[in-house]
C-alpha cells in the first residue's frame, strides 16, 4: 500500500491523466485527512475550485488542493514529533498521568478527524493549517474558553451520536466543528446542551 508522500508524487506527476491524478489525491486522505475523508475533500474541492465529482479535474487545481494538504500535514508531523518528546520528558520525570491534551492527541494520532466537523459540507473556510494551527494553541493553552477555537464564535450545540456524525460533541454553529469539551467552559457546554435540546442545531 503507498503512502501519502508516494501518491502525493503522483499527483504532481505529468505523465498520468488527470483521473488517475485526482485518485491519488483522494488516496492522500486516507492518509491525512484532518477534518475526516469525506469533509476533507469538500474543503479542498472548494477552496482549489474543483467540483466535488469532477473525474477529469485541471492538473494545477489538483496541485494547488495537494499544496494544502501537505502544508497541513507537515505541521501536524511536527506537532506529533513535539509531543512525543514533551512525553518521554514528562515521563523521564515522573509523570505518567496523561492530561486533556495527550487524550485529544492519543485520539488524534495519525492525522484523521483532527477536528471533526458537523457535516462534509460545513467545515471552516480558512486553510487546512490555519485551522490545526489554532486548534492545537487552543488544546496547549489549557484554559476553557467560550469561543470557538477556530472561528471565535461563541454560539454552539451539542451534537448527538449518529450514523451521518463522525462524532458526538459541542459543534460551533459557524464554522462547523466540533470543539474538544476540554477547551470549552462548563457553562458553554451547558448551553450548547441546551441548544440541542430546544432543536435549535437542526434550524441554524
Amino acid at each position: 500500500m503507498a503512502g501519502f508522500r508516494a501518491l502525493a508524487e503522483q499527483v504532481r506527476n505529468p505523465r498520468l491523466v488527470a483521473t488517475q491524478r485526482r485518485t491519488a489525491l483522494r488516496k492522500c486522505l486516507e492518509r491525512f485527512a484532518p477534518y475526516g475523508h469525506r469533509a476533507t475533500w469538500h474543503h479542498l474541492c472548494t477552496r482549489a475550485g474543483i467540483a466535488t465529482q469532477d473525474r477529469d479535474p485541471d492538473p494545477e487545481r489538483l496541485m494547488a488542493a495537494l499544496a494544502e494538504l501537505e502544508e497541513a500535514r507537515t505541521l501536524w508531523l511536527a506537532y506529533e514529533e513535539e509531543c512525543a518528546a514533551r512525553r518521554r520528558k514528562e515521563k523521564y520525570h515522573g509523570i505518567r498521568q496523561p492530561g486533556a491534551l495527550d487524550e485529544w492527541h492519543r485520539r488524534t494520532w495519525g492525522g484523521c478527524d483532527i477536528v471533526p466537523c458537523e457535516s462534509p459540507q460545513r467545515h471552516p473556510a480558512a486553510r487546512l493549517a490555519v485551522v490545526l494551527r489554532r486548534m492545537i494553541s487552543a488544546m496547549e493553552a489549557g484554559r476553557p474558553r467560550r469561543d470557538c477555537p477556530v472561528c471565535g464564535s461563541t454560539h454552539f450545540a451539542w451534537l448527538p451520536e449518529s450514523p451521518d456524525s463522525p462524532a458526538s460533541g459541542p459543534a460551533c454553529r459557524q464554522c462547523g466543528v466540533l470543539a474538544p469539551v476540554s477547551v470549552l467552559t462548563p457553562e458553554v457546554l451547558m448551553a450548547a446542551d441546551r441548544v440541542h435540546r430546544a432543536g435549535a442545531f437542526a434550524a441554524a
